[in-house]
């Protein structure tokens, strides 16, 4: 994948606009490009989080479909263009997400369930019992988990045993926005966030039959699975005027990975967003590893002879990390915006001897442990809320530190620099503090929505706005490395006594 192709047959356009689509886990934007890679119209809304139960977390579907629509509006509206100066459309989602709807009348049966829920973990021990870790890892590429949609999409049909299967669909939120702006006419998924879903055989990158008999999930609700990069569509023209092409479709953490330029062994980035995602390309070969990463797509596209030309990746998935900020705020209500705990981390010299696990959701790579729970340890009298914000701070630090030696240890090639985007890399704080534990340069791009600018390079590239892929990445601005600094001796000391406060957390709950 490092020599990049566009082999589509779209027309070329030497001049035009791309909407890209980034719908996430606590908020949908919409951005508007033009031929020079600028941000000429954007918007933004919050999506609103539905707790039914602790450790269950739902979206509601009509809620991201209104509020896509109605960003898309705005971001054209700000560029101040007209939907037919839009050569094509990106679309990039939060990954395993999953609902099912009526066909007919296009109405969801249920809320999504959200990748944070836990409520399938019963389902996933079970199959972890009956023997199935080993066979699902080697088809899937995957760790048996509550994360994955696969027993999602078990537990909705589960909980709506007489519906008409005929008259029903399933799918990721990709899946199911791209049904909605085509008018119901094309239901598909890409790769990237098909091997999300426990379903979806690595080699082969169709469904795996094995699976959906094990799951009892029938073959005909799921949606197409198609490359990465290729015409997926065109929007309904009663939607905006207009039939733009859908010619790009990723998961977020691997958009983000495109926008980096990561597309070959030795590259890696990681995204703290609402959890913290770290993804390093492998190449075109499935790399397997003994440190419990998973094994997925990174993007995959069409050749000339119709064959697939597929990137892998190793990934760790880290559940809970802007999140525990957002608690910080929300929840504890010591903050009152983000940007405050880089102020209040340095307001003390350390962290007080308090250590924070993030474990709201149970915990992802490297533990794959779902009745894990959050907790501070070692508070005293003198501890100041300074000192808990920090080790929120640092324990957002030590997950990565965790994954990257994971990452090195089934590599043959040491990571040597890491890549950054997503809200948390503002915090100067947390960034160097990543550097002094890596021992390693943490590159800070300009460009701070690489998930969009992903989306957008793939989706212009595939209609022939820009030409190379080679070119677009060069073109990036990097904003600041932080290299590891006098922090480095005290970080790593540290990291022993936090790395013993999550083994305190494992099998919580029973």
């Amino acid at each position: 994948m490092g020599t990049f192709q566009i082999l589509m047959g779209i027309t070329n356009r030497s001049s035009g606009y791309i909407l890209a689509l980034d719908l996430g886990t606590t908020g949908n934007r919409a951005f508007v490009f033009n031929a020079d890679r600028q941000i000429v119209g954007q918007g933004y809304k919050e999506l609103k989080q539905y707790y039914p139960q602790p450790g269950w977390l739902e979206h509601d579907p009509e809620e991201i479909w209104q509020d896509t629509c109605s960003l898309i509006q705005t971001a054209i509206a700000n560029a101040q263009i007209t939907p037919s100066a839009i050569a094509a459309l990106g679309l990039t989602v939060q990954r395993e997400t999953c609902l099912i709807w009526d066909k007919t009348t296009g109405k969801p049966l249920h809320n999504a369930i959200v990748w944070q829920d836990r409520r399938t973990a019963p389902l996933c021990h079970q199959l972890q019992a009956q023997g199935y870790a080993s066979e699902i890892y080697s088809r899937t590429g995957l760790i048996i988990d509550a994360y994955f949609s696969a027993t999602k999409l078990r537990w909705l049909l589960d909980y709506f045993p007489d519906v008409d299967r005929q008259n029903i669909l399933a799918g990721t939120i990709d899946t199911w926005v791209l049904w909605k702006l085509t008018g119901g006419k094309v239901h598909a998924t890409d790769h990237s966030n098909a091997s999300r879903t426990m379903l979806m055989n690595l080699k082969t990158c169709e469904w795996d039959n094995f699976l959906l008999e094990l799951l009892q999930i029938p073959a005909e609700i799921l949606p197409q699975i198609r490359p990465s990069l290729t015409t997926f569509g065109v929007t309904d023209a009663t939607l905006l005027g207009a039939e733009i092409p859908i010619t790009a479709i990723l998961g977020d953490q691997q958009a983000a990975l495109f926008g980096h330029g990561c597309d070959r062994p030795g590259l890696m980035k990681c995204t703290y967003g609402t959890g913290s995602f770290l993804v390093a390309h492998t190449g075109s070969e499935i790399v397997r590893s003994q440190e419990k990463l998973i094994s997925t797509i990174a993007w995959t596209q069409a050749t000339h002879g119709g064959t697939l030309d597929i990137g892998y990746a190793l990934e760790g998935s880290m559940f809970t990390s802007g999140a525990c900020i957002q608690w910080l705020r929300d929840g504890l209500k010591l903050i009152k915006t983000a940007g405050e705990t880089e102020a209040l981390a340095n307001q003390v010299p350390n962290n007080g001897g308090v250590y924070f696990v993030p474990a709201f959701s149970g915990l992802g790579a490297p533990y794959w442990d779902m009745s894990a729970r959050g907790a501070f340890f070692g508070i005293t009298a003198s501890v100041q809320p300074q000192h808990l914000v920090r080790a929120v701070l640092e324990a957002i630090a030590y997950q990565v530190l965790e994954v990257v030696e994971a990452i090195n240890a089934s590599s043959s090639t040491p990571m040597g620099r890491l890549i950054v985007d997503g809200g948390a890399c503002e915090n100067n704080f947390l960034m160097q503090f990543q550097a002094d534990v890596l021992g390693i340069p943490v590159e800070r791009p300009v460009m701070r929505d690489t998930t969009v600018q992903g989306v957008a390079f793939a989706a212009g590239l595939a209609v022939g706005l820009w030409h190379s892929y080679a070119e677009l990445v060069q073109q990036r601005q990097i904003e600041r490395v932080f290299e590891p600094g006098k922090g480095m001796h005290d970080a790593l000391a540290n990291f022993d006594t936090w790395q013993k406060a999550v083994n305190r957390t494992l099998n919580w709950v029973e």
